[in-house]
């Protein structure tokens, strides 16, 4: 059961192993992309191209949906992102029910954006969790777990694909624990105690506010790096920053100021510190060097100093 392309390639993994994937589930078709065409997602495209058949309930609530899961005689239901919480009916349909691959260390960051968020709050490791599914918001018990770590150049994009890679790795070990072992597959219960949350990212989170402090508007364009981007405004128009350094550089200028041109990037001055510009994405272009778009600001009349606007 998956939906994207983080799930699919655990579905791609799992069809090279001697596991048979007896059905996919994955969220009805829906528009994407700019022309906002109506187009099957990664997973049920894997899907077909290898000949599985394929359930899209618009709800996994739907009983003929649940009784076609009972009807599958599934030995053990695989969950990757997909988007939906699964009912109990659900979950005990595979024999040996359900498992999901999250990712990160669980009992940290349950919820629906682990990875964002892992990099929002400036962690420097993250993994991925291996748990039997129960009705809980991720509070199954941990079946394997493995760690990573976040180096500080690391974007949303790059590590959600280790993390998709780990998540593929750690499944096949399970699923082969469970053809060895059955019900009998060690687990262990999580610390609930311990427990940390990742909401749904919000659009007006990749929102730079150049107010704030260099170090956390840094975390932001790393996030959420390349989509949707970190974004401010300049001269009236959507300025994507795709990659940034921060400095704790002293400076008395306005947030927001334009403070000139470093070896690689762009100065910007933020409530504390500055926030060096490398890759930015002017509105309706194509991603560039900081100082090459720079370059390419023609002023109207004479120079003046420049304050780039908040992305609300």
């Amino acid at each position: 059961m998956g939906t994207p392309e983080y799930a699919a390639v655990s579905l791609r993994q799992l069809l090279t192993t001697r596991h048979r994937v007896r059905a996919v589930v994955t969220r009805p078709d829906k528009p994407r992309g700019r022309g906002q065409k109506v187009e099957a997602g990664p997973v049920k495209r894997e899907a077909m191209a290898a000949g599985i058949e394929v359930l899209e309930p618009a709800s996994p609530r739907e009983e003929g949906f649940i009784e076609r899961l009972k009807a599958l005689h599934a030995d053990l239901g695989v969950v990757v992102a997909y988007g939906r919480i699964l009912p109990r009916a659900a979950l005990a349909a595979p024999r040996l029910g359900c498992i999901n691959a999250h990712a990160s260390l669980l009992p940290r960051l349950r919820g629906a954006a682990p990875i964002e968020r892992a990099i929002l709050a400036g962690m420097t490791e993250t993994g991925v969790t291996i748990m039997q599914m129960n009705e809980g918001l991720d509070e199954g018990d941990i079946i394997l777990e493995r760690p990573i770590r976040i180096p500080g150049t690391t974007s949303g994009a790059t590590l959600r694909d280790e993390l998709a890679n780990l998540s593929a790795e750690l499944l096949v070990e399970t699923i082969d624990r469970f053809a060895d072992y059955g019900a009998a597959i060690r687990r262990r219960p999580q610390h609930h105690a311990d427990a940390t949350f990742a909401p749904p990212l919000r659009k007006q989170e990749a929102s730079i506010h150049w107010s704030e402090d260099a170090h956390a508007l840094w975390l932001r364009v790393r996030a959420f790096s390349p989509q949707p981007g970190a974004f401010a405004t300049d001269r009236g128009a959507r300025l994507k920053i795709l990659e940034a350094r921060f400095s704790r550089l002293a400076h008395d200028a306005a947030p927001g100021t334009v403070l000139g041109p470093s070896d690689e990037g762009l100065l910007v001055a933020c409530g504390t510190g500055v926030l060096e510009l490398l890759v930015v994405q002017p509105e309706g272009k194509r991603a560039m060097p900081a100082l090459a778009y720079e370059r390419g600001m023609k002023p109207a009349g004479p120079r003046v100093q420049r304050i780039l606007g908040n992305g609300d």
